[in-house]
Parts: structure tokens; sequence; C-alpha cells
């Protein structure tokens, strides 16, 4: 028996009241639970500068049922969310100046929002932790080492991907465990040195779960990428001299303005940036 023209053969009927595809209930998803066509780098476009970039290289900003706006840095919120692709500084003068709230509101298509005195504050801390919480996962995954000994062996054998030290690590050690890692990367004379974190050593053992770790390294290079991304970010935002000494490979990886995420680049552990024009207002 003939089909009737423009009917699709196929093995399953579709139920009443379903949709005709999958994408058709996305409205409810958060954009990071789509998936993009293979090959196909999502893009998006800061609403303060217009600049496009990689979705993993911008912070996204998402709008509760309560009509606040809040930084939603893993991209899981559901619904419509707004891209800022700046740092702490630009921030908070945009709040000050009245173009954060009307590039949201244009961003969100409404003016009934609040927006928090204290955003860039929030984004921060948001960022912070999002590096901490990278950081649990490798040391779970093993990826992870601690302790100044085992440091100082894996780095001799070039085990070492990136190297990290507490605020408050002594300096010795610091040179101690650098010197190693130059030496196992075959850069002896390089000047390379680990990073130096913000946070100290209470704060890392917290967040890995372990006691005093005043230095980490990890020893997974796709691991090493993913936490080079995270920091890249939060460096971004809270700008790079705001307390964070960074591994010289992180900031040749990354090479792109201070003010802006991936504008120039696509930063360690970034997918590659294809140009696609992204615009904040098909963020559904």
């Amino acid at each position: 028996m003939r089909n009737p023209p423009n009917e699709t053969l196929t093995s399953q009927r579709r139920t009443p009241g379903s949709p005709a595809k999958a994408g058709a209930q996305a409205g409810g998803q958060s954009e990071e639970g789509r998936q993009p066509a293979p090959g196909h780098t999502p893009e998006r476009t800061c609403i303060l500068t217009r600049r496009t970039a990689g979705k993993a290289e911008l912070i996204r900003l998402a709008l509760g049922p309560d009509g606040q706006v809040a930084p939603d840095v893993r991209a899981r919120a559901p619904g419509r969310g707004a891209w800022i692709g700046v740092d702490r500084a630009a921030l908070d003068a945009a709040q000050a100046k009245g173009k954060l709230r009307g590039a949201l509101a244009r961003a969100f298509k409404t003016g009934d929002l609040d927006v928090p005195a204290d955003l860039g504050e929030r984004i921060e801390a948001a960022l912070r932790q999002a590096v901490l919480d990278r950081l649990g996962l490798e040391a779970r995954a093993g990826h992870l080492i601690t302790g100044s000994d085992r440091i100082e062996a894996a780095a001799r054998k070039g085990e070492v991907e990136c190297l990290i030290h507490a605020a408050d690590a002594a300096e010795e050690g610091n040179r101690k465990l650098d010197q190693a890692w130059r030496i196992g990367s075959g850069e002896e004379g390089s000047g390379r040195q680990g990073l130096v974190f913000p946070l100290g050593r209470t704060i890392l053992s917290l967040a890995l779960g372990r006691e005093n770790v005043v230095h980490a390294a990890i020893v997974d290079r796709a691991g090493a990428a993913r936490v080079r991304h995270a920091i890249d970010r939060w460096r971004a935002f809270i700008g790079r001299d705001a307390g964070l000494e960074a591994d010289p490979d992180a900031d040749r990886a990354v090479n792109r303005p201070r003010n802006t995420f991936g504008s120039s680049g696509a930063g360690a552990g970034a997918m590659p940036t294809d140009l696609v024009k992204g615009e904040n207002e098909r963020d559904d």
C-alpha cells in the first residue's frame, strides 16, 4: 500500500500529546542539558561588551522564579540566561552606572528583576567554589597528589602537569618543588613556577578532604586542563593580579585580554571556539 505524500516511514508512532521534536520541551531545560551538533561549539554574546565567545569562556547569569538575578557558573539552571565576559571591576562599574540592569532587562526580556548589589561578590564566590570543587573531583579521581616528597618525586619524573602552592606555603618549599618540576619537564633554567593560590592550606585541605595540604600536583593531563580552565575563569573575573601568580604555561594557553573572557583565544581545557554568532536573545 502506498504511503500518502510527505508521510515519514517509521517503526514508532508518536503518541497523542507527545512533542513532534525532541527540542519542543527544551524551554524548561538548562542550556547545558542540550546536546549541540557534532563539531559545533556553542557560543554566546556578552550582554555588556557584545563580544562573542564560547560558553565555556563566559559566565552565565540566571533569573530565579522570584525575579532575582544569580550567578550560574556551571550553566545548569533552567530557563533563559544572560552571559557576561567582563571582570569584576568592569561589572561593578556597569552596575553602578545602571548599564548592567538595562542589559539584563533586554537579555531576560523583562524589567521585573532584582539585581543584588553584591552580584560581583556572589559571582566571585561561585567561581572560587567551582575551582575548589574541581580540585576535589580530580583528587577523588586519583589525578591529584599531595605531600612535598611525593610531589617532588613525581615532578622529577616528568609526571606533574600542574603544580599548586597554598598562599601560606613557605617560599623555600615552593622553590624546591618548582625546581623539581622544571627538571622533570626539561625546562631547567626557564623560571617556570607553580601556581600560588590565593587561599591558604586550611581551605585547600577542606576542599581535598586531606590534612595540611600545602602543595598539590595534578598528574593527569586532561585533569590539569580542567583545573587550569576553572582557575583561568576565576582569575579572569577577579583580575589577573589579584593575589594569583600563574604558571606561565597557563598564561600562554589563555592569551586573552584581562577584561574579557575568551575574546581572542580559548583557555586551557576549553573547547575550541568555532566562530558561530550566538545571541543572548536565543538563550532559552
